[in-house]
Formats: structure tokens, C-alpha cells, sequence
């Protein structure tokens, strides 16, 4: 396939889609990542499309958001792994609140399976893998449905969540950064997702690698409050993605890498004694901000990959 062949076929994939991981595209154009990357800052140049850490978006990137048809297509296996390593992290008898997206639905589909579970949510989605699921209760908020990704939003969805507290919120969101923490390219959205987290003891964040390094308009978990990242290993040439997870986890943040090799048990400091889950062991001492109160942790492993090339862009 020639370059100018590929390229058509690139954009064409991101304007069908609103956003497309690099291995996504290189699968379908049949060529290395590394092609591929040069084909979409091509693109860019000509103001077609925008890059993104491991994926390329419509142009206007940083305000627009993806409906739920272009989402659920984008990085299908990543989402699998990420929601089969949360699912692990929940209790028989646990209450948790699971925010909406499309990663969060993956998790929803297999919390059915954990008995004497609660679960609050916004998302009709989640609502809907759970309907028939033996000793699982589904609580909903109240609110105003937002089409695009099936949410209920506004001042009803926010004021059902007060006075509630549970063991686990589970969110996802359109961009994460060591910097900002967890973003979104709605407003509404953004403020039920920050009274979702007031609800909660610990704050779980599902997002795979297309979003690392990625920062949208409005912020809805800042960095300090997130417990832990569940993810998946970057490619290997996306040094940035990388030095993000490092970044992250320098803040304190329990980054978990799902899907990067044979199930390990964990221990030392990421709060799950005996707990089998997909991950990599790379245990990192960081100290979490919030001042004289802070405590010294061990953030959880990186994928040995990504620890690798944060190592080699230190020593750079």
C-alpha cells in the first residue's frame, strides 16, 4: 500500500470513529507502529487529525468528545483486560460506585458474577450488564440522560449521591495526566464524576493507554485523590506513555498493568495482601502528596516494559 493510500484509509478510520489507537491502525493498514506514526504527523500537519499518546483524534480534539459508537470500537482489548484486573479488586458484600463509559461497562459485565455486590452508578449501561445478575443490587442515580454516552447527569444525578459512602469508585474519563489527574470533555459529566468520588473511600481509574498523556477540558479527579490506575502496557515505542505511568506512580498512584503476562500474587504496598491479579511486579517507594500528613507507599507495579524505558529515558 502507498503512503498516500494509507493515509486515506488512516483518516478515514479516525473520522469514522472519532478517535483510533496506532495499533489499531497498524493492524488495519497492515504496517509497524512506527510507520504509522509517521503517517498520522503527516496528517497533522495538514490540520487533519490530531495526534494523541498511542492514537490520533478528529481535529479539535481537546473539546470534542466521542459518542458511545466510536468508543466502544476504540481499543476493545485493552478495555477487556483493564475490567477483567478491576473486577478482581471487589468483594463478595462490597458496595461501589462505577461511573460511565465504556471501560466501565466491561467492568459491569463482570461484577454480575460477585454476590451480594451494590452498585450505585449514572450510567445506564452499567445498569443495564447488571440487570439480571443473581444477588447484585443496582442502585441509580436520578438526573438527566445525556445521549451521547447514556449517562444521567445534572443537579438530580449529583444531589441522590450526597450523604453516601461506599468502599470503591470505579471511573474512567477521556484523558489522564501525572499533572492534572483524570479529565472529561463535558462539564456535566465532570461534576458527577467528582460527586461520585466524594462517595467513595479510594478512587479507581480504568484508562487504557490512548489516554495517558492526554488532558481534556474540565477536570474530575485531580491526581492526589486517585488510589489507583489500572491500564495497559503502551506500545513499545511510546516512550511518553511511559514516563507518564512513571510520573503517575511518582505521585503516589498504585499503577496495575493488566494483561502483561501470567497472573502474579500481590503484596507489599498496594493494599491487596494475597490478592491474584495480571500484572508485572515493579514496586516503586513514592510518597503521596498532601503535606505533613502524607504517608511513605509503594506504588504498584509497572509493566517491566514500561518501567525499561522510563530507566532509558533517565538515563537520556
Amino acid at each position: 500500500m502507498f503512503a498516500a493510500e494509507r493515509r486515506q484509509l488512516i483518516l478515514e478510520m479516525v473520522r469514522a470513529n472519532g478517535a483510533v489507537s496506532l495499533r489499531e491502525l497498524a493492524r488495519v493498514v497492515q504496517t509497524s507502529e512506527v510507520t504509522v506514526r509517521r503517517d498520522v504527523r503527516a496528517l497533522e500537519a495538514e490540520g487533519l487529525l490530531d495526534r494523541r499518546h498511542g492514537g490520533a483524534v478528529l481535529p479539535g480534539g481537546f473539546t470534542r468528545e466521542s459518542g458511545f459508537p466510536q468508543k466502544s470500537h476504540l481499543a476493545t482489548a485493552e478495555k477487556t483486560a483493564i475490567a477483567d484486573v478491576a473486577a478482581g479488586l471487589v468483594e463478595e458484600g462490597e458496595a461501589v460506585v462505577v461511573g460511565a463509559g465504556t471501560t466501565t461497562q466491561e467492568l459491569a459485565r463482570r461484577l454480575a458474577r460477585v454476590p451480594g455486590l451494590t452498585v450505585v452508578t449514572n450510567s445506564l449501561l452499567v445498569a443495564q450488564a447488571l440487570a439480571h445478575a443473581n444477588r447484585v443490587e443496582v442502585v441509580m442515580t436520578g438526573g438527566t440522560l445525556r445521549g451521547s454516552n447514556y449517562a444521567l447527569v445534572g443537579s438530580g444525578a449529583e444531589q441522590s449521591l450526597q450523604g453516601l459512602r461506599v468502599s470503591r469508585a470505579f471511573l474512567s474519563g477521556s484523558g489522564l495526566t501525572a499533572e492534572r489527574g483524570l479529565s472529561t470533555s463535558n462539564m456535566l459529566s465532570a461534576s458527577v464524576d467528582r460527586a461520585l468520588v466524594q462517595a467513595a473511600a479510594e478512587v479507581v481509574v480504568l484508562a487504557d493507554h490512548t489516554k495517558l498523556g492526554t488532558d481534556t477540558m474540565f477536570q474530575t479527579v485531580p491526581t492526589d485523590v486517585i488510589t489507583r490506575l489500572v491500564t495497559d502496557e503502551p506500545p513499545p515505542h511510546d516512550d511518553r506513555a511511559a514516563a507518564e505511568l512513571q510520573a503517575l506512580a511518582d505521585q503516589g498512584v498504585q499503577v496495575t498493568i493488566a494483561g502483561s503476562g501470567p497472573a502474579s500474587v500481590s503484596g507489599g504496598g498496594d493494599g491487596l495482601p494475597g490478592r491474584r491479579q495480571t500484572r508485572r511486579e515493579a514496586p516503586l517507594p513514592v510518597q503521596r502528596r498532601g503535606g505533613p500528613t502524607a504517608q511513605l507507599r509503594s506504588a504498584a507495579p509497572l509493566g517491566e516494559q514500561a518501567a525499561a524505558r522510563v530507566a532509558d529515558l533517565r538515563r537520556r
